[in-house]
C-alpha cells in the first residue's frame, strides 16, 4: 500500500501533542459563524425559542452555542431533534437546518416539537474543519466524558429536555475533502498508512440507517423525497458506499452508539444520517440544502403518516 505523506508528524508514528499543536498553528479562519449562522439564530429568535446552552473554551464570546426550540412544548407532541455541523466543515447540514427551521418548521408546528442544534462545531465552521481544536472528531464523541466540548455540550443539551424522542435526523455532507485532507490527516495522526487511490467519494445523496434499530420504509421516505431535488449516490463496484453494503437504494447501516456517533445519542426510534456531495459536478450549495430540507421533510411527513 502507498501511503500520502502529511504535512504533520511523522510518517507511521502516532502524533504527539507537540504535532496536535502544530496542526492547530496551521488553521485559519476562512468564514464567519457570526455573520453566517449567529445572524440567522437570531432572527430566527423572534419565532422560535433561542437556548443558548454554552460555549466552546478556545473562545468563548466568538463561540457560543445556540439552539432552536418549540414554543409551549406540550406532553403529547411527538418530540424530533435535528442537529447540524458536527463537523463543521459540511455546510448544507448547517444551512439546511437553518433554511428549514425558517422556511417550513412552522408548517409541523401543530403536529410535532422542534429541537434544532444547527451547528454544534462553530469552531470546525469558521476553519472549515472535520475535527475541534483538539484534533478530536467530534462525531465520534458522544459518549460518557467526552474528549469532545461540542459533543458534551449537544448531549446535555438534548438530556437535559427531559423527553422521548421520536425522531433524529443528523445533517451531514461527504466532500472532496474527506480524501483530500481529513482522512489523510486521521491516518497520519494515529500513525496509520493511507491510500488515497483507495479512498472513493459517493457521488450523490445517502442515508446512514442504523444498524440496531433499522427502519428500512423510513429511509426510503427520505430518498424517494431527496430524488425529486438531487441525484441518490450509487453503490461502487463492490456494492458499498464509503466501505459499507448498500441495504436498499442510497441507504447504509453503522452502528451508531458503538461508535459513539451524534445519530447514537438518543434511543428515537426514527433516526439517519444524510449526506450530499457539493463537490459533485451535478450538485451545487443550494441544491445541497434543499437536499437536507428535502430529507427533514421526507421524514417528519412519513413519521406523521404512521
Amino acid at each position: 500500500m502507498s501511503s500520502t505523506p502529511y504535512p504533520v508528524g511523522t510518517e507511521g508514528q502516532p502524533w504527539t501533542l507537540q504535532h496536535k499543536l502544530q496542526w492547530l498553528a496551521q488553521t485559519q479562519l476562512k468564514r464567519s459563524y457570526a455573520d453566517e449562522v449567529l445572524a440567522k439564530v437570531e432572527e430566527l429568535g423572534e419565532r422560535f425559542e433561542r437556548i443558548k446552552y454554552g460555549a466552546l473554551p478556545i473562545d468563548a464570546e466568538r463561540y457560543p452555542l445556540f439552539a432552536l426550540r418549540s414554543h409551549d412544548w406540550q406532553q403529547g407532541k411527538p418530540k424530533v431533534l435535528i442537529t447540524g455541523g458536527v463537523h463543521g466543515y459540511e455546510t448544507s447540514g448547517v444551512q439546511g437546518a437553518l433554511a428549514f427551521v425558517d422556511t417550513l418548521a412552522e408548517r409541523y408546528a401543530d403536529h410535532v416539537d422542534l429541537l434544532v442544534l444547527p451547528c454544534i462545531s462553530p469552531w470546525g465552521y469558521e476553519t472549515i474543519n472535520r475535527w475541534n481544536p483538539n484534533c478530536v472528531d467530534p462525531n465520534r464523541s458522544f459518549m460518557p466524558d467526552s474528549p469532545s466540548e461540542e459533543a458534551a455540550a449537544a448531549m446535555a443539551l438534548v438530556a437535559a429536555q427531559s423527553v422521548d424522542w421520536l425522531v433524529h435526523l443528523d445533517l451531514h455532507e461527504t466532500t472532496d475533502s474527506d480524501r483530500d485532507e481529513f482522512r489523510p490527516a486521521l491516518m497520519a495522526r494515529d500513525g496509520k498508512p493511507f491510500d488515497l487511490a483507495s479512498e472513493h467519494i459517493p457521488d450523490g445523496f445517502y442515508t446512514v440507517d442504523d444498524t440496531g434499530r433499522s427502519q428500512p420504509a423510513f429511509q426510503q421516505a427520505i430518498i424517494e423525497a431527496v430524488s425529486a431535488v438531487t441525484h441518490i449516490a450509487p453503490p461502487d463496484e463492490k456494492g458499498e458506499i464509503i466501505g459499507a453494503a448498500v441495504q436498499q437504494e442510497g441507504v447504509i447501516h453503522y452502528d451508531k452508539k458503538t461508535l459513539f456517533l451524534c445519530g447514537g445519542m438518543t434511543d428515537a426510534p426514527y433516526v439517519t444520517t444524510t449526506e450530499v456531495y457539493p463537490d459533485s459536478p451535478n450538485a451545487n450549495p443550494a441544491q445541497c440544502n434543499a437536499a437536507q430540507i428535502a430529507a427533514i421533510i421526507g421524514a417528519l411527513d412519513f413519521v406523521l403518516a404512521q
